[in-house]
């Protein structure tokens, strides 16, 4: 299934949301350190519920282990930055899906290696703060999986 990959996550109740999500579609979730809270902190948990033990979540110290670790997975910058719509890229069953954090999006260091036709975001109205985390990473993360007729899925 896909990878969701989260580099430097700031707000527990995000990520624990993320954790739901997951969950629920299937994906793999990928945590770049650092992290802006304690993985055990109370809001985590309580976003996430009960589901981190049905989501599989593993944890880099940073983007170059991650990177390693995926291969040669084609990967995604989810970003505000990007030049393509999410609806006009198709995604590999096993592709990553890489989300920046809540305050700072990608880095330029990370965000530089991606090709222009890898960097896909939200269509979203002009002027406007970009959309929640957690919102952005259901909206692609399931747009890849209809793409793959929700495969797994009730």
């Amino acid at each position: 299934m896909f990878h969701i990959a989260l580099h430097n996550p700031v707000m527990p109740a995000n990520t624990g949301n993320i954790i739901r999500l997951s969950a629920n579609n299937g994906c793999q979730l990928h945590l770049i350190e650092p992290l802006g809270f304690d993985f055990e902190e109370k809001k985590l948990r309580r976003a996430g519920l009960d589901y981190h033990d049905l989501s599989n979540v593993a944890r880099y110290p940073d983007f170059a282990s991650f990177a390693q670790a995926m291969g040669d997975r084609k990967m995604f910058a989810c970003t505000t930055k990007g030049s393509s719509s999410y609806t006009s890229v198709r995604y590999p069953s096993d592709c990553v899906l890489l989300f920046g954090s809540e305050t700072s999006g990608l880095p330029d260091d990370v965000l530089n290696q991606f090709t222009p036709e890898q960097r896909i975001r939200i269509p979203m109205m002009p002027n406007n703060r970009s959309l929640n985390l957690s919102n952005a990473v259901a909206i692609i993360s399931y747009e890849a999986w209809r793409q793959h007729d929700f495969v797994g899925g009730a």
